[in-house]
């Protein structure tokens, strides 16, 4: 189930809307098939294995990091396909929590004998599929926030200067963390100002995330790198559905973005939980947020940060210098999200801290 679960976590980031499952099948004590779901979400890692096992599969075990399909979609319920394969055991991390699913496929698999074993390393499986199962038990993807910071606090100094806070061994990380998340989310500011291009590079080449940036009034430059770059990754742009005429709307989506109006809040801004239930709503299950201040303080004040990534630079920029983050609005220290500490490591002379909310 280990390397099930390791199999699985090779295809994060490019198999939304569905989850990221991998399979290992197992005959008299070999490999003889093992799969990952691929890019788009077909086919299903239980198809992959079945496939690179062929005849070897009939009387063997099947380790899968999700309960598999039971539902007819473009392709037949990998329960059934497990039957037919002559699959005499299945052990499964966690049941799917899809309502089309959710133990239909375990009484499949155990309606025609085979032996199911469920909840193997559990807590494991659950951790590499929280973005699909947020994404179907509370309509929302699963959100990361990266903050790259000095040792006070700052993101940039008092004239706006950000590049480079931290090193080139943090920047690659970050390109990696970009490319096992289904999209990296930025506010307008951060597009006007820094002009991003938020895709992946340097590691090869890689499907790319979708980018996002959330601009209620769609105020954003028609000559960025974000434009520039839409033959190499998606662009969506939240807006707010009250302020964006059709006219403004058009000179962007004619160009191959897609808009995303949602409800605006009373403060005039995006509100946090409609706009991640419109990403989730459009398939999303995995968000990197790199801000800007703004934007993360309203996902951090909504309780809507999953894990909590923080770049440590060893310089320190002082109190006129632009905070990581904006507003919250706690009256109370006790009112503030308390986030539990993961790991914590050296990168290339900064410092690398992990935080989740459980």
């Amino acid at each position: 189930m280990a390397l099930a679960l390791a199999l699985g976590r090779r295809g994060q980031g490019t198999t939304w809307p569905n989850p990221s499952v991998g399979c290992v099948i197992v005959r008299d004590g070999r490999i003889v098939g093992r799969g990952w779901t691929r890019p788009g979400g077909r086919p299903h890692a239980e198809s992959v294995a079945l496939d690179q096992a062929g005849a070897a599969a009939r009387g063997a075990t099947a380790y899968v990091s999700l309960e598999p399909c039971a539902h007819h979609g473009k392709t037949p319920p990998c329960a059934e396909a497990l039957v037919t394969a002559g699959i005499a055991r299945v052990v499964t991390a966690m049941t799917d929590p899809d309502p089309r699913v959710s133990g239909a496929g375990h009484r499949i698999l155990e309606a025609a004998g085979v032996a199911v074993t469920t909840a193997v390393r559990e807590d494991e499986a659950r951790r590499d599929h929280a973005g699909f199962v947020l994404s179907r038990t509370q309509g929302r993807p699963f959100l990361t926030l990266k903050l790259a910071l000095t040792l006070d606090g700052r993101i940039a100094t008092a004239s706006g200067e950000s590049r480079w806070i931290t090193g080139p061994g943090a920047r690659r990380r970050v390109h990696a963390m970009r490319a096992c998340h289904d999209a990296v989310l930025i506010g307008g500011g951060t597009a006007r100002a820094d002009d991003p291009a938020l895709t992946v590079r340097g590691l090869g080449p890689l499907p790319q995330p979708v980018r996002i940036v959330a601009s209620a009034g769609l105020d954003l430059p028609t000559d960025s790198r974000l434009l520039r770059g839409l033959g190499e990754a998606p662009l969506w742009v939240v807006v707010d559905d009250d302020r964006v005429s059709a006219s403004t709307g058009s000179v962007w989506t004619d160009q191959g973005v897609r808009l995303l109006p949602v409800a605006a809040g009373p403060d005039g801004r995006l509100a946090p939980r409609a706009m991640m239930a419109a990403l989730a709503e459009a398939g999303l299950t995995r968000v990197l947020c790199e801000g800007g201040g703004a934007l993360a303080a309203s996902l951090l004040g909504a309780d809507l940060v999953d894990e909590l990534v923080v770049f440590s630079a060893g310089l320190a920029i002082g109190a006129e210098g632009r905070p990581g983050l904006g507003d919250l609005g706690l009256g109370r220290l006790a009112d503030a999200r308390r986030f539990r500490l993961r790991s914590t490591e050296a990168v290339d002379g900064d410092v690398l801290h992990r935080w989740s909310r459980d």
